[in-house]
């Protein structure tokens, strides 16, 4: 079910894609050899109007192929016999229609659910936030000079820009008007033992799971123990074992921890270990949909198109520069597991939520799809437009062999890339 699902999605954003090009095509008088939805041998097709119209065995891809697009070729109808803008056109619709759609689904998504507006719903007491005046309810506008439209906004700000020990400029409305505030945020470190535990009050603090590799594990406790006492404190409950780890919390230093296993008590000494450190301002922020005027849905819907085209340009400056290891980039298998995913969490809410929810996923693939095919890169869309900038500059083309012959490189470098990618879903699936 989830791969039809995901055929259907992935099929449905290609042929999008693909049908800019077509419409352009046809509107800029090129013959359209083939429009085709999938790689490899036809299972299915049809010809009308010399163009023939196919599905392909392999649901990864698609293509519109015109007549001379990668030869010199004396017709009419060739796609090189066009002028430059009229090939730049045809070339830029895929990705723009990858947006169109990107922007139509974003409509129908926020006006039947909303948006996350990014409110605050706590404030912690004595953090920088609480010390610079926010309070909860408090609608972030702007971080650092950046425009704030969305809670997931916000999240995807800090995660491109994590926070230092400088001082953070944020403005917000509250009652309707304006402030702004300059906050230093304080450093947070989060040590581990590597367990989870009953929690129960009147039940003990047995051991549910523990972690490979971490502190419990490298002790010798397993899952069944009993913790009976931490650093001579006795510990009675699974509730006074989270108390007391509330009241106390772990450092690098060696702790002393009591245990039962197997009716007799022992005792280890561990040393945490260091599991995140990094800043917070101190503030927590709603992911809630709120509902909008018609009005706002239209403009909110623009700024939804614009929050995935600008993540995914910086996703791939951080995959460029090594802040985001290749390991992390999702192909075909990664989208089945996604989809799997999605359709699992939002079930329970019934059809509607289960719809809108592949609405929102449609739309991020489908911005991504619009930014990376214009990335300038051989064989892609973005390549092809680079030559034929290059070719408005010097008002001369480069000649065709030449260009088929970089086209090819990158579409062998790509085909790489895809059985990477495809191995690295399904390393992260069983792995």
């Amino acid at each position: 079910m989830n791969i039809a699902v995901a055929i259907l999605i992935v099929g449905f954003i290609i042929f999008i894609h693909e049908l800019g090009h077509f419409l352009l095509a046809k509107a800029n008088g090129v013959t359209v050899t083939e429009f085709s939805i999938g790689m490899g041998p036809r299972f299915a097709s049809f010809e009308k109007n010399g163009t023939r119209y196919s599905l392909k065995i392999l649901p990864l891809g698609g293509s519109c192929m015109m007549l001379g697009e990668d030869e010199a070729i004396n017709d009419e109808g060739s796609f090189n016999s066009k002028g430059v803008w009229a090939r730049f056109s045809i070339i830029v619709a895929g990705a723009v229609f990858n947006f169109i759609l990107a922007l139509f689904l974003s409509l129908i998504v926020i006006s039947a659910s909303g948006v996350d507006m990014p409110k605050l719903s706590s404030v912690g007491e004595g953090s920088p936030a609480e010390k610079a005046g926010l309070q909860k309810g408090d609608l972030i506008t702007e971080v650092d000079g950046k425009t704030i439209n969305f809670s997931r906004e916000l999240m995807y700000h800090f995660y491109f820009d994590p926070l230092t020990e400088n001082p953070v400029e944020v403005s917000y409305l509250r009652d309707g008007k304006e402030h702004e505030v300059t906050m230093t945020p304080y450093q947070v470190t989060r040590y581990l033992l590597g367990c989870s535990y009953t929690p129960a009050e009147n039940e003990p603090a047995k051991l549910l799971e523990i972690s490979q590799g971490y502190p419990l594990e490298s002790a010798g406790l397993v899952v069944g123990d009993i913790i009976t006492g931490v650093n001579g404190t006795a510990i009675n409950s699974g509730k006074e074992l989270s108390d007391y780890l509330d009241a106390n919390p772990m450092t690098d230093e060696a702790m002393s921890i009591t245990y039962n296993h197997e009716g007799v008590e022992n005792t280890a000494t561990i040393i945490p270990e260091l599991y995140t450190s990094g800043y917070q301002l101190g503030w927590v922020y709603s992911f809630a949909s709120e509902k909008l005027s018609p009005l706002n849905v239209i403009n909110y819907s623009f700024k939804e198109l614009k929050f995935n085209i600008v993540n995914t340009v910086k996703s791939v400056g951080f995959l460029i520069t090594g802040k985001v290891s290749m390991n992390e980039i999702s192909g075909p298998v990664g989208i089945v597991n996604i989809v799997g995913d999605v359709v699992e969490q939002a079930g329970e809410y019934g059809i509607t939520a289960t719809l809108l929810s592949l609405a929102q996923f449609v739309i991020l693939i489908s911005a991504n799809l619009g930014v990376m095919n214009l990335l300038p890169i051989p064989a892609l869309d973005g390549g092809r437009l680079v030559f034929i900038i290059i070719e408005g500059i010097r008002r001369k083309p480069i000649p065709k062999e030449k260009e088929a012959i970089v086209h090819l490189i990158g579409m062998a470098a790509l085909m790489i890339l895809m059985v990477f990618v495809l191995f690295n879903d399904i390393k992260n699936i069983f792995g």
